[in-house]
């Protein structure tokens, strides 16, 4: 026997709203001055259920970023300069609504109760539109999966359903980020936990930017990855996700406990742990326990699989601190194949470049390089030694490549040094930064601080 599903429609019901608290919270921003500096923060223009109500709270707005009254004259007068005035009801509709409102009072409850309703909506709204999901037999599952998921996500995360800001709000946010800058407050950026680098990077990683490092095989670019991982993790106490193709779960840990501990790597993978070590290794235990590293080391997971999982992390601890994507060229193996490998490589940039603005979070994006960089005399890596795609170097923000003179000169006098050099940098300086790399420890260390400078 089957079973049958009801897909009928509520077409019929009132979606969810409250058009007295919509026209309190309006009579509220005229009566009070204060009163939009308490709401502007948790309401949106979107979640007003009345079209004409939308367009006065979006004018109230206006003019409260701008610094001006939001009383009955102000508001009426900037309407009527930008031709709404007759659209939403004239100067009496403006009136009407004082003389129904008592007080502003209560506005913030009001607000998230209108903000409630919108939500409800915005939910049913996406109910439809899985459902229209689950019948798309033509799409694989996955992909449906994922965009069912981003739908619901949206309702939570998003503050406005509008594709457009108009500059008035982003000045706003550069000029406070500024004045914090200026006052010498917490930089925006996220440290890497090397201060010569942070400083090239203008304060460290900032968000919706995708990092690209790359560097020949063996010179530690997953060993930098995992460093500057575990360091986003240990000073923001942000998440941080490492999808990692080509080192386990196991070889993660090991390195962070071997950098947390002081105990070399070699003793770790052996067992050859003395007495005295295992209190400094239950400590680093201790302290690593308590970080939010999530590590994936599937072996090919897809675009969707990183955007899905970090969505979720991000869902639950109110947003993440770093993704980390170690290789893009064993990603792009997994993709279509009857795309050349530059192609895919490409395929992938793009889409990591897109989850960085989507998901508000640096993306850190391993890459390896070509051969051509061994058969010159000066073997320090350059844009166009990106392997297989120079659209890796199109869609990055930043690209910082690894070099270490002794792999190619044994007699050098740089031993244990490593030269971090920014090749690119969309807004900001190019330049080179030099770094201790202790072997021992599989770990990069300040150049000065380990030297005692």
């Amino acid at each position: 026997m089957t079973q049958e599903l009801d897909f009928s429609s509520d077409s019929n019901r009132l979606p969810p709203q409250s058009i007295e608290a919509e026209e309190a919270i309006l009579g509220g921003i005229m009566l009070d001055s204060e009163a939009m500096s308490r709401i502007s923060d948790r309401l949106i223009a979107d979640a007003f259920y009345i079209a004409a109500h939308k367009d006065i709270y979006q004018a109230a707005y206006r003019l409260y970023t701008q610094g001006r009254p939001t009383d009955l004259l102000c508001l009426t007068n900037w309407l009527a300069d930008n031709g709404k005035l007759f659209s939403i009801g004239g100067r009496n509709k403006l009136a009407t609504l004082i003389d129904r409102t008592v007080s502003a009072i209560n506005i913030d409850a009001l607000a998230d109760l209108v903000m409630e309703k919108y939500q409800r909506r915005q939910l049913i709204k996406a109910g439809s539109e899985i459902v229209h999901l689950g019948f798309q037999t033509e799409t694989d599952l996955p992909i449906v999966l994922d965009k069912a998921e981003q739908k619901v996500y949206r309702i939570t995360s998003e503050r406005s359903a509008a594709d457009l800001v108009h500059i008035c709000d982003s000045l706003a946010d550069a000029f406070t980020e500024i004045e914090a800058r200026h006052a010498g407050n917490a930089s925006p950026a996220l440290s890497t936990g090397f201060y010569d680098l942070d400083s090239l990077l203008g304060g460290g990683f900032r968000r919706r930017r995708l990092y690209v490092l790359a560097a020949r095989p063996g010179v530690g670019k997953s060993a930098l990855a995992g460093n500057i991982a575990l360091n986003v993790a240990q000073l923001s106490r942000l998440p941080v996700a490492i999808f990692s193709l080509e080192m386990s779960e196991d070889e993660y840990v090991q390195r962070f406990l071997s950098s947390e501990s002081g105990i070399e790597n070699s003793f770790l993978k052996t067992g050859r742990v003395s007495n005295n070590q295992w209190e400094p290794l239950s400590q680093a235990i201790s302290c690593l326990s308590d970080l939010p590293i999530f590590i994936n080391d599937h072996s090919c997971p897809t675009l969707t699989e990183i955007r899905s999982q970090v969505r979720r992390v991000s869902s639950r601890s109110g947003g993440v601190g770093l993704v980390v994507v170690d290789y893009l060229q064993l990603m792009a193996e997994a993709t279509d194949f009857r795309l050349n490998m530059a192609q895919r490589v490409g395929e992938i940039s793009r889409g990591l470049k897109k989850l960085a603005k989507d998901l508000d979070v640096p993306v850190l994006a391993l890459s390896q390089l070509n051969r051509e960089v061994e058969h010159r005399h000066d073997k320090r890596p350059v844009l166009s030694d990106l392997k297989d795609s120079g659209s890796v170097e199109q869609d990055s923000d930043v690209v910082i490549m690894l070099y270490r003179d002794e792999i190619h000169n044994p007699d050098t006098p740089d031993r244990g040094i490593s030269e971090f050099i920014v090749r690119k940098q969309r807004n900001g300086p190019t330049g080179t930064v030099k770094l201790l790399f202790d072997h021992q420890f599989t770990k990069f260390k300040n150049l000065s601080r380990s030297r005692g400078f």
